[in-house]
């Protein structure tokens, strides 16, 4: 049967890391998981307790196209919380996870063949969708200066009709300060372009909070997610906050292309938005293995390395010690028995020598995998 040209995408490589991962589990090895960006923690107790007594009590059907008006009217004031930033409801629209928002938000922006910046390196998933909807994804390569963050430098040469940016950043978890946010806004208004800030990880920030794009401005897109701080990957839930005049267009959009999202993890998101003391303490688990990572990385070998501001991440030159870094990636999940991302995934310019490694998962696990890096590199010489 006869493809089209949009579904000719390159492959997630992190996803096959995790299931090359998955394959050495199954084949009795213990592996230890720094390659995915998914907390070792649950959703929230809460959440979990909430859900259950609801599925005891009430009906899960379809929600109506925008999300549950009370999940919508407590993630505005999680915005009058986190940023003093007064937020009508009406203006946010639950998606089914923050990849449900990219593709809303991409299909409401722009037109088939339009150009998307984005900075690299980055998630490799924005390329990947803008090609699939047919439109063309302008890569801008950041310089390590910028923190490996896009700036209205590097677009001044660029033809695009969209700019999306995201802080805390995947992979290098480096964060946008309000001036440098507030330029990157401007620089895309005043070509007429739109802006998309990608917001997911915010919540996870280390030394001090992530600015979020509506400090700034109404005009702008913002996506973020539940999978995250909240610890519900699996759950396929997350959030945009769109212009007041977009709101319609994006209701119409969803009706049609996902109908709700998951009538049950809108609900367990609800609940998940009152369990402050048990996120803090994932934070806290975050922010000590942030130290460990600091510390050991470089003790292993992997002494190229910046402090993340945000997310879990640490992005590491590898460039000295290889020029694949999947096979580099490959060779260490062989015979130290840690998966790791190889940075191809993020910059395919760069990427060959890079790696992303990720602590979102236990200290007991970052502990082992670090001595296992460790043992892996004395060993290679």
């Amino acid at each position: 049967m006869r493809n089209s040209r949009r579904g000719n995408v390159d492959p997630f490589i992190v996803m096959d890391v995790m299931e090359d991962a998955r394959r050495a589990e199954e084949a009795g090895r213990h592996i230890v998981h720094m390659e995915v960006g998914q907390p070792g923690t649950p959703a929230p107790k809460g959440a979990r307790d909430g859900l259950a007594a609801e599925m005891e009590t009430g009906q899960l059907g379809y929600t109506v196209a925008l999300g549950l008006p009370e999940l919508r009217a407590r993630i505005a004031q999680l915005y009058a919380d986190w940023y003093g930033v007064d937020l009508d409801p009406a203006r946010v629209v639950i998606t089914p996870g923050s990849s449900g928002g990219f593709i809303l938000a991409f299909t409401a922006l722009f037109d088939g063949g339009e150009k998307v910046a984005i900075g690299a390196p980055g998630y490799p998933s924005y390329r990947q969708i803008l090609r699939a909807l047919d439109l063309e994804p302008i890569v801008v390569e950041a310089a390590e200066a910028a923190r490996l963050q896009p700036t209205p430098a590097d677009l001044e040469a660029v033809d695009f009709q969209g700019l999306m940016v995201a802080s805390p950043a995947n992979p290098t978890g480096t964060m946008l300060g309000k001036p440098e946010l507030a330029a990157l806004i401007k620089c895309a208004h005043d070509r007429g372009a739109a802006f998309i800030s990608d917001e997911i990880y915010h919540g996870i920030e280390y030394e001090a909070k992530a600015v979020s794009a509506l400090e700034i401005s109404d005009d702008v897109y913002v996506i973020n997610s539940f999978s995250k701080y909240f610890s519900m990957t699996g759950w396929r839930v997350g959030w945009m906050v769109v212009p007041p005049d977009h709101v319609r267009t994006i209701e119409r959009l969803a009706q049609n292309m996902f109908i709700c999202a998951p009538h049950a993890a809108q609900i367990a998101a609800l609940h998940a938005m009152e369990c402050d003391e048990e996120l803090q303490a994932n934070l806290a688990v975050y922010t000590e293995n942030r130290r460990l990572m600091i510390e050991g990385l470089p003790e292993a070998g992997f002494d190229q390395i910046a402090p993340p501001d945000g997310a879990f991440y640490v992005y590491a030159d590898v460039s000295h010690l290889t020029d694949d870094s999947r096979a580099f990636a490959a060779e260490i999940l062989e015979q130290a028995g840690v998966a790791v991302t190889p940075g191809l995934d993020f910059d395919a310019a760069r990427g060959a020598g890079t790696l992303r490694f990720s602590y979102a998962r236990s200290t007991q696990d970052i502990r082992e995998g670090l001595a296992r890096l460790k043992a892996f590199m004395a060993a290679r010489g």
